[in-house]
């Protein structure tokens, strides 16, 4: 297999900063898309990956898998993109393709393992992939996308993550114009889970635990805000609400929550990976057949659907500009929720 190099910034080990190396791109097969990167998002995963916090990281590790760029060659099989085409990639540049997950357009839950942007297993090289702090990026035409051209494009990056994460599940639990949708956390999932939500036209409802994001959320969409350590403004909303997207990244009591669900009301976990403390409590699950569930990323054609329906309604993630040599102080930043809602690197200060 042929390649070429280019630069890159990644991490050598768990406790390394990220820095400046160069890295090896395969060269463009029959189905290949080349795509120089123009702005990669800065996701929560891309930190975890670097510092090995969920184990399995094999370095070097080079993340980023929120990524826009324009396409500067194409493979002779290539149908859907020519150069200097706009494009994206999200979490996703492989999977099997023949299970029934695959079958079904939902290739994130690819029965057989898909393969990540970044720390997954390369087809290609035998090795491991590399994400979008790089200069360029080779993928499969399957699993490109295309972007609006109306859209501010470095804002369109976190729709490649935090957007697709937010808006599979209100699509997959019919989110409509008569649909309470409620919201915990405003961060990157949680300020692109109100944009959305209203873009689809229900009444949105930011949980928060101190007043100080009250005009941040409304001024995003929200409706209301409900401080969910109140306990007179939680029993307001017993029992309001069809669906609760839930983004906190960390161990916490959804139980509370819980209680607010309407009939049939789910609420989705989509930033915790874990178990839940205290013990979920089944009783107003039973007695109002309600659910509690949870949801990853989306396939490549739901991901194209969000890409499609953020040009119709001119919705983009709140963000703030880096440059790649800042990544390791954004890290340090997103620790402490100092972004509002999310970092996203201008890939031409790595030419500099």
């Amino acid at each position: 297999m042929s390649t070429f190099s280019v630069k890159a910034f990644g991490a050598e080990s768990k406790t390394a900063d990220l820095k400046q190396m160069n890295i090896e791109r395969r060269e463009t097969t029959a189905k290949d898309v080349e795509i120089e990167i123009l702005y990669c998002g800065v996701c929560h995963s891309d930190l975890h990956t670097a510092r090995n916090d969920w184990g399995g990281s094999i370095y070097p590790a080079v993340p980023g898998h929120e990524i826009v760029g324009r396409v500067t060659k194409v493979g002779s099989e290539v149908t859907k993109f020519k150069a200097g085409d706009l494009a994206a990639v999200g979490c996703l540049v492989d999977s099997c393709r023949t299970c029934n997950s695959c079958k079904q357009d939902l290739e994130q839950y690819c029965l057989n393992g898909f393969t990540g942007t970044y720390n997954g297993k390369d087809k290609h090289s035998g090795g491991h992939t590399f994400g979008g702090y790089s200069e360029k990026v080779v993928v499969d035409e399957h699993f490109v996308l295309k972007v609006p051209a109306n859209l501010n494009l470095a804002a369109v990056a976190p729709l490649l993550c935090a957007g697709i994460t937010t808006w599979s599940p209100l699509k997959h639990w019919n989110v409509g114009p008569n649909s309470k949708v409620a919201v915990v956390g405003l961060g990157g999932l949680g300020h692109m889970a109100i944009k959305l939500a209203k873009g689809l036209g229900a009444e949105v409802t930011l949980f928060s635990r101190t007043p100080g994001k009250t005009d941040d959320a409304k001024g995003l969409g929200a409706d209301a805000v409900v401080i969910s350590t109140d306990d007179a403004q939680m029993k307001s909303v017993k029992g309001k609400f069809d669906v609760i997207i839930d983004t906190v990244p960390y161990v916490h009591d959804v139980n509370p929550y819980v209680t607010t669900l309407n009939i049939s009301g789910t609420l989705v976990l989509v930033g915790y990976l874990g178990g839940l403390e205290p013990i979920l409590n089944t009783v107003p699950m039973i007695m109002g057949r309600k659910s509690v569930a949870g949801s990853v990323i989306g396939g490549i054609a739901e991901t194209q659907e969000l890409l499609d329906f953020c040009g119709e309604k001119g919705i983009v993630s709140e963000i703030e500009m880096i440059k790649m040599q800042d990544i390791n102080q954004a890290y340090e930043r997103m620790l402490k929720s100092d972004v509002r809602y999310r970092f996203v690197i201008d890939m031409a200060s790595l030419k500099n």
